[in-house]
């Protein structure tokens, strides 16, 4: 028997047109739980992946990779700048000054960790205020007593651009005695949307102005150090400290949000496996459907054997409907599921403003809208491997087939 035989016959055995229908029900109940699974698993991998971009590109950008603290205000910060940007690892080092702060608008109060930025620095403001456009950048650079907010604080007091709040600040500061708290007008310049967890969080001012109202003076209260590799973090981090006087220490994005991209790595494992496992009971079906075949076609099969087909056609002919109900079942869930990654955060926005509701919330979740990045690797390599089971599970019905007895099935059916 000519490949091309084999190739018509399972082409029969498979699809509608041949018009075997036992066979092309099961075969479309196969391919069918293929589809599903398949396209299931892409779309929540290209979901999981779309929070760990997010993660790495969006929250970690904004995020310092390694901060370095002093036990006391860093009066040469600009030194220590230059010490630390000659380790190889460093990509960037901005200086920055924290402050406890409240903020009150009317009868609106919010607490917040103020933070003062170099708005001359280019690094600080690509990092820190990539989210806003050139004019509020412009003016947060022009106005000593210019502040930006989290989208989230500015919608709890109820705040916009071109509004004054007032700043207060407790007063105790690091290294130094108790003094009386300050009170500070400050003009709201901008309002920072980045859709993550830092929009309940960010309240940026002038550096200057961070460190007078937390009594250093010009001093600062540390670096914010970015690096090329962000897991290698705690190495680089070891070094640049020991590296810096007596009394800096260092602490890095793993210390802050390392339990948070853990979570999301093992999220992304379980949820693979577990798929996966789904696409397993398909290739399963698969095995079952074609005993199933198997038993419908033993008359066919007989015959195709006293026709001068060899046991070697016959289990070729059931290895190929397995591969043709794997490559099918393979293209479609794959086409599907790709669709459906492109289309399911639009789809996901669309039920939020129809049912005036938030699925994500940026004070539970790292992001407040659903990321999708699909890769094509992960295509590849789940069709891949659903294609190899479906192979792999048509061995078994088409070994069986190979065996059966000519001459005693064309007897039961005489008889």
């Amino acid at each position: 028997m000519s490949a091309w035989e084999r190739l018509r016959i399972a082409v029969r055995y498979t699809f509608a047109f041949g018009g075997a229908q036992l066979s092309t029900f099961l075969s479309s109940l196969s391919m069918l739980g293929l589809v599903l699974a398949i396209s299931l698993l892409i779309l929540v991998l290209s979901v999981m992946n779309g929070f760990d971009k997010e993660m790495r590109e969006r929250i970690l950008g904004m995020v310092p990779h390694i901060t370095l603290h002093s036990a006391i205000p860093i009066a040469n910060w600009r030194e220590q700048m230059a010490l630390v940007g000659q380790h190889p690892d460093v990509l960037e080092v901005t200086p920055f000054t924290e402050f406890d702060a409240l903020f009150m608008r009317g009868g609106q109060i919010e607490t917040a960790k103020g933070v003062g930025i170099d708005s001359s620095d280019p690094a600080a403001v690509a990092r820190q205020l990539a989210g806003l456009g050139e004019e509020a950048v412009a003016a947060f650079a022009a106005i000593p007593n210019s502040l930006i907010l989290g989208v989230g604080i500015a919608d709890h007091l109820g705040v916009k651009p071109g509004d004054e709040l007032t700043l207060i600040v407790p007063g105790a500061g690091p290294g130094q005695e108790a003094r009386a708290t300050r009170f500070e007008s400050l003009k709201l310049v901008a309002v920072l949307k980045t859709g993550t967890e830092l929009d309940q969080v960010a309240a940026l001012v002038q550096l200057p102005l961070a460190s007078d109202l937390a009594g250093l003076g010009t001093a600062v209260s540390g670096l914010r150090v970015a690096t090329r590799d962000l897991f290698d973090v705690t190495r680089i981090g070891w070094e640049l400290m020991n590296n810096m006087p007596t009394g800096y220490y260092a602490t890095n994005w793993m210390m802050t949000h390392g339990n948070l991209y853990s979570a999301i790595q093992l999220s992304r494992d379980l949820v693979t496996i577990l798929l996966f496992s789904i696409i397993a009971v398909a290739a399963f079906n698969v095995v079952s459907s074609l005993v199933l075949v198997v038993f419908d076609k033993q008359g066919s099969i007989a015959i195709l054997r006293t026709l001068g087909a060899a046991p070697r056609d016959i289990a070729m002919i059931f290895v190929l409907q397995g591969a043709m109900i794997g490559l099918v079942g393979v293209t479609l869930g794959a086409v599907l599921g790709a669709a459906g990654s492109l289309v399911v955060p639009d789809l996901v926005s669309g039920l939020e403003r129809l049912l005036d509701m938030n699925f994500l919330n940026t004070d539970v979740y790292p992001v407040s809208f659903l990321p999708v990045d699909l890769l094509w690797r992960d295509i590849v390599v789940v069709g891949a491997v659903a294609f190899a089971m479906c192979v792999i599970a048509a061995i078994y019905p088409a070994l069986r087939a190979a065996r059966l007895a000519p001459a005693m099935i064309l007897n039961q059916d005489r008889n």
